[in-house]
C-alpha cells in the first residue's frame, strides 16, 4: 500500500512537473528588440544576465540592440558564456556609425561569429525624430525629394549581400515604404518596420497594410504600452487583426530601468493581447514563427 502510495504522490508530482513545464508562456519566443547593457544609456540588466534569464524562461532567441554601438560583438561574448539560447546582434545607422554607412554594416556583418543580423535604418538621429524633437542638430537622412538618397541604396545592397534583415528604424511612415520598396527591388526578403505604430513613425492600418504586402513584417512592442503609453492593447488588437497575424511580430523593447524586465514584460504582452480576443495561436506566430523566419532560423 505504501509503494502504491509513494506511486501516486510521485506520479502527481511528475505530473504538475510536466504540466509547468508545458505551461511555460514564453518557450520557443524569439525577442527581436532588446536593449541591455554594455550601453551609453541606462539599462535595467547586462546582455548576459539577461541572456541567462531568457534561457531559464525557455525562451529561444534575442537580438541585441544598441542605438549607438554595433552589437554583433556582444552577440558572440554571450554565445559563449550562456548556452542553451542564440542571441543575435546588428547595427544601428547613426551618426555614431557615420549614418548611411554600408562600410560600418559590413564591418559589422563579418564580426567573428557572424551574429550581426540586424541593420536598423537609424533612430534617434533620423530627420523624423529630430524633427519630432524639435531640436535642431544633425540627423541622417535616408531620402530627398521623395527619393532614397544613393548611400541608403547602397546601405540597402550591403545587407544584401550578407542577407541581413532590414529594420526601418524611426523613420517616417513615406521613408518606411521607400526603404521597403528599394529592399524588394533588391531582392532582401528579411523586413521588419519598427515599431510602425509608435513616434515619429505612426504608421496608419493601410500603410501597414502595403508594407505587409510587400513583405515586411510589422513589429508591436511592449514598450508602446507602457510609459508615455501612446496606445493600449485594444489598438494594437485592432491593427494586428487587420494587418494579419501572419504579418506581425511581437518584441519587447525593454531594457529601460523603470520598466519590467524582457521576459516579464512579453508576459504581460501576450497576456494583454489575448484578453482583446488574440489566440494563443496568434501569439505564437507572432512571436515565434515569424521572428524565426525574419532571422532565417530552422
Amino acid at each position: 500500500m505504501r509503494r502504491i502510495q509513494l506511486a501516486l504522490l510521485l506520479g502527481t508530482a511528475l505530473l504538475a512537473t510536466n504540466a509547468h513545464a508545458q505551461s511555460k508562456p514564453l518557450d520557443g519566443v524569439i525577442d527581436i528588440h532588446v536593449h541591455a547593457a554594455p550601453d551609453s544609456t541606462a539599462r535595467s540588466i547586462d546582455a548576459i544576465d539577461l541572456a541567462k534569464l531568457a534561457q531559464s524562461r525557455g525562451m529561444r532567441a534575442l537580438v541585441l540592440k544598441n542605438h549607438y554601438e554595433p552589437t554583433a560583438s556582444d552577440a558572440y561574448y554571450v554565445h559563449k558564456v550562456v548556452p542553451g539560447i542564440q542571441v543575435f546582434g546588428g547595427i544601428d545607422l547613426n551618426l555614431s556609425v557615420g549614418g548611411m554607412n554600408p562600410v560600418a554594416v559590413e564591418k559589422m556583418a563579418l564580426t567573428t561569429g557572424s551574429l550581426g543580423k540586424f541593420v536598423w535604418m537609424a533612430t534617434f538621429d533620423t530627420r523624423a525624430y529630430v524633427l519630432a524633437s524639435k531640436v535642431d542638430r544633425p540627423y541622417v537622412a535616408v531620402s530627398r525629394n521623395g527619393e532614397l538618397l544613393p548611400e541608403t541604396k547602397a546601405v540597402i545592397a550591403m545587407i544584401k549581400k550578407y542577407d541581413l534583415v532590414m529594420a526601418t528604424g524611426h523613420n517616417s511612415a513615406e521613408d518606411d515604404l521607400l526603404l521597403i520598396q528599394e529592399a524588394r527591388k533588391q531582392s532582401i526578403t528579411h523586413i521588419v518596420v519598427t515599431h510602425a505604430m509608435l513616434s515619429p513613425t505612426f504608421m496608419t492600418v493601410p500603410q501597414m497594410q502595403q508594407a505587409a504586402t510587400l513583405g515586411a513584417y510589422i513589429e508591436f512592442v511592449y514598450n508602446g504600452l507602457v510609459g508615455s503609453k501612446q496606445f493600449d492593447f485594444a489598438d494594437y488588437a485592432k491593427a494586428i487583426r487587420a494587418v494579419g497575424p501572419e504579418h506581425c511580430i511581437l518584441s519587447s523593447d525593454m531594457g529601460q530601468p523603470s520598466n519590467p524586465l524582457h521576459p516579464d514584460a512579453l508576459v504581460l504582452f501576450f497576456d494583454g493581447l489575448k484578453k482583446q480576443g488574440l489566440t494563443q495561436s496568434d501569439i505564437d506566430q507572432m512571436s515565434k514563427v515569424n521572428p524565426a523566419h525574419l532571422l532565417g532560423l530552422q
